[in-house]
């Protein structure tokens, strides 16, 4: 365990309750004043198999998941044997003491001694986790009574009493293990993973409709927009397919509504010609894909930044459209609201990529100051006598009115069309039409989210990332012992590229390597061929796990 933080990682099977420990545990970790980054992984399964949750904490930010293991709490025997081999010197092992555990530093935990029923066994892991890593006791009681209290008080004082014993066990004992540093202060952060920032955004950006096929890992962007949107007057629809999905938010967006669409994949792959429609009607949505490795089901629960490609050739013919992929919770919220405003403002599809490392991650983040937010445009509600729907402009953006609100009539179809909204196959028409609306693009690459640079002015390394990604590769640059400079650029929208924002970080690095998750380098490619500047170097990921700085550091190792 280094001085900066410790990794924990609680191991077990489906239906043990690892999840429940886990966010209990991040909850008791941010409260104290720490930050941290969760990790879960979990098998496409109810009961069974192998999972586990990740909390990464420290008195300063931390940025990405990291393989080494500091504390290791065992639910079963199968957690011992997979991850003993990650165990960093001095780790420690919490487990029952009927686990064979061999030689590990270790603390064998009492369930039955410390419990009355097994009910309870994960509280007792709970509280030895917490008095390990030096927890307050008080945060934890704290947490369980918000947690249980109604299920009343009796279930609620049942629960703390085995926290307290748990404390004093673990107190008790005399085991080889260092405490973090406690932080300075309570930084009065909250926590939330990916795609609750999502909807947070959205709903702040004023989405008031949210249309849906489940599909992991994008459905709780949409049941957490239904949880905490509905109270507001958000409406939702649970569609029959993704097809029925985006069609019904297009027709929501078109009478008024601000909507978003969420899905993976493999559901995106089915709305390609909604998405089409979007372009050809000029019809503002906002879709956010959560990638998961493919093709088809592919894996359906681990993580993947293979989708790109997919959004940004979806739908035929020729659009413009923006596609950005925040790197960790805050940029989920705030990119989210900024997409509502993009797609408004262009009158086009704009997308929110992320992927299931990134959705399901927690962070202790500072709360979102939605004062600060600036307003997202809106639609008109008049318009004067005459009013053409596709009227012609020097930016390609038309007036868009919402229907009924006037005695004026908002045309709009899948067709091509005149600027009043009539069916037509003029090529001449054609040609005006369709160069409104690519004209947009120009706009759209005025407002483009300048990519991000963190370390060394022309560096001996450049990594270049993208998404969720950047976590990974910012610890990596702490940590390489190669001698050379490094730097990293990482962008948090990806399409359109400005190349006059970060040309020049790439001529001037010696060596350029493209950070992707994805077996491809789909990134690198698209960089290529909006610039020209090619990027021959590459460290890419794509076997469902999330890219961590000793994955990085390790590819590097075979390039410098």
């Amino acid at each position: 365990m280094s001085e900066a933080g410790m990794n924990i990682v609680i191991g077990g099977a489906a239906g043990q309750g690892l999840a429940t420990i886990g966010r209990l545990m991040s909850k008791a970790v941010v409260r104290a004043g720490y930050h941290l980054l969760v990790t879960q992984k979990y098998m496409s399964r109810v009961r069974g198999g192998h999972n586990t949750f990740a909390i990464r904490m420290g008195p300063e930010p931390v940025y990405g998941p990291t393989e080494s293991i500091d504390i290791l709490v065992a639910l079963n025997q199968e957690t011992v044997d997979k991850h003993r081999g990650r165990l960093a010197e001095g780790g420690l092992v919490l487990a029952g003491d009927d686990l064979d555990i061999g030689d590990l530093n270790a603390l064998r935990i009492p369930f039955k001694e410390l419990a009355s029923k097994p009910l309870f066994y994960n509280t007792v892991a709970l509280g030895v986790l917490a008095a390990t890593v030096c927890n307050d006791e008080t945060i934890l009681e704290k947490l369980l009574d918000e947690t249980f209290a109604k299920k009343g008080d009796k279930v609620v004082e049942m629960n703390v009493d085995v926290v307290r014993a748990a404390f004093d066990w673990v107190r008790g004992q005399e085991f080889n293990f260092t405490c973090l540093a406690p932080p300075e202060e309570d930084g009065g952060m909250m926590m939330v993973n990916g795609n609750e920032a999502i909807a947070l955004g959205a709903l702040a950006a004023g989405c008031n409709f949210v249309s849906f096929y489940p599909m992991t890992p994008g459905t709780s962007v949409a049941t957490t927009l239904i949880a905490k949107g509905a109270p507001l007057g958000l409406v939702y629809e649970q569609m029959e397919d993704e097809i029925a999905a985006v069609n019904i938010a297009l027709g929501a967006s078109y009478a008024g509504a601000r909507p978003m669409v969420t899905t993976s994949g493999g559901g995106f792959a089915l709305m390609t010609e909604g998405v089409s429609l979007a372009g050809v009607s000029e019809t503002p949505v906002v879709i956010t894909v959560a990638q998961r490795p493919g093709p088809a089901t592919g894996m359906a629960t681990r993580t993947e930044q293979a989708d790109l490609d997919l959004v940004l050739y979806a739908g035929h013919g020729e659009f413009p459209r923006a596609i950005l992929a925040p790197a960790d919770v805050e940029q989920c919220f705030y990119l989210t609201h900024l997409a509502f405003d993009l797609a408004e403002s262009f009158q086009t599809p704009v997308f929110v990529l992320t992927d299931q490392h990134l959705a399901d991650s927690y962070q202790g983040v500072a709360p979102f100051d939605l004062d600060d937010l600036p307003d997202v445009a809106r639609p008109m509600r008049e318009a004067e006598e005459g009013y053409k729907r596709y009227a012609l402009s020097e930016d390609g953006v038309s007036p868009r009115l919402v229907p009924g609100f006037g005695r004026a009539l908002v045309r709009a179809d899948s067709h091509e069309h005149d600027e009043t909204g009539w069916i037509t196959e003029d090529g001449m028409n054609r040609v005006v039409q369709n160069s409104k609306r690519l004209d947009k693009a120009f706009g759209l690459e005025d407002e483009v989210v300048e990519p991000d640079y963190y370390g060394e002015d022309a560096p001996d390394v450049l990594l270049v990332c993208w998404g969720s990604s950047l976590g990974a590769c910012l610890d990596a640059m702490e940590k390489a012992e190669n001698g050379k400079t490094m730097a990293v650029l990482h962008f948090s929208q990806v399409y359109p590229l400005c190349e006059s924002l970060f040309m020049d970080d790439l001529e001037k690095a010696g060596t350029v390597v493209a950070v992707e998750g994805n077996a491809t380098g789909q990134f690198a490619k698209l960089i290529t061929r909006e610039t020209g500047f090619s990027i021959n170097n590459h460290i890419l990921r794509f076997d469902g796990r999330p890219l961590t700085p000793e994955y990085v550091l390790a590819g590097l190792n075979g390039i410098i």
